[in-house]
């Protein structure tokens, strides 16, 4: 016979399990791409960009780039497509001349 203290603990351990993958999947909905688009984005637009991994918790490994309007677009990775490389290039050379021109004002 099972007791009543027992189908009580099951069943708040459905419930804990149920909430945890409900809290996995916002997060994951808010914080990651979930497809990447081929269309260029102009280097006008775009401030900073970090790389999305698997590893991170996302399903979908992308380019991540952050608009001067702190848009987040998602992008291939930069192996995949040679203008996301390219925008990649200029956004590094871009932080190197930044970070120069702040060490000479010290």
């Amino acid at each position: 016979m099972v007791s009543s203290v027992t189908v009580h603990t099951a069943a708040l351990l459905v419930l804990v399990v149920i909430f945890c993958s409900w809290s996995y999947v916002a997060a994951e909905g808010e914080d990651c791409c979930l497809a990447t688009t081929n269309k260029k984005i102009p280097a006008r637009l775009v401030k900073s960009y970090f790389l999305q991994t698997t590893s991170m918790g996302c399903r979908t490994a992308a380019t991540v780039f952050t608009t001067k309007m702190n848009k987040k677009l998602c992008a291939p990775l930069p192996k995949n497509k040679n203008w996301v490389q390219g925008l990649i290039n200029k956004l590094n050379k871009k932080s190197k001349k930044t970070r120069k021109s702040k060490g000479k004002k010290q």
